[in-house]
């Protein structure tokens, strides 16, 4: 796990302390694993049907490469639910404000900054909103929500400024 800890100033132990905030983002994906068999199997009747024509007139080297199209397209649909693996989770404590990212291969990378010096930073256009939002701390810079679409990142926007807020402004119970 590379632990990346720009800011001193927050505790390197963790209280266990609840978040006032947590958000799991994920990239999203709109074909279920029910949907990526129904059209692998209509991707595979159709070229077997199609090969098995090409068959029946003679021309039978084309059947393999009407296979190999489905086994690429196979390969392609399981490279992208690989990629759906991967997470972001933002959580606000009232000591840390915690980013964690995990990539396609489980490696995790996390950030920790003091909830006070945190600022967030948003990068906005007329016509589509909000393009991205990056939490600022100590000189250091950190995208998040790059998977939201510009309404989504802009609600998250608002509800991670809300619990920074909380986190600088109320007193933790114990």
């Amino acid at each position: 796990m590379n632990d990346a800890n720009p800011n001193p100033d927050v505790p390197a132990s963790d209280a266990g302390e609840k978040p006032l905030f947590e958000a799991v983002i994920t990239p999203h994906r709109s074909l279920s694993a029910r949907g990526f068999l129904a059209v692998m199997s209509l991707i595979a009747s159709v070229s077997f049907v199609s090969g098995l024509a090409f068959w029946m007139i003679g021309a039978w080297p084309v059947v393999g490469f009407f296979g190999l199209d489905v086994a690429l397209i196979w390969y392609a649909f399981r490279a992208n639910y690989r990629a759906a693996r991967v997470r972001e989770i933002v959580s606000v404590s009232h000591d840390r404000l915690r980013i964690e990212r995990t990539d396609t291969k489980g490696h995790r990378r996390r950030i920790e900054m003091n909830p006070y010096w945190a600022r967030l930073e948003a990068e906005r256009d007329e016509e589509f909103g909000m393009l991205g939002l990056s939490v600022v701390s100590h000189g250091t810079s950190e995208r998040v929500g790059d998977w939201l679409s510009p309404s989504e990142r802009e609600a998250f926007g608002k509800a991670l400024a809300k619990a920074l807020h909380d986190a600088r402004n109320t007193i933790p119970v114990h």
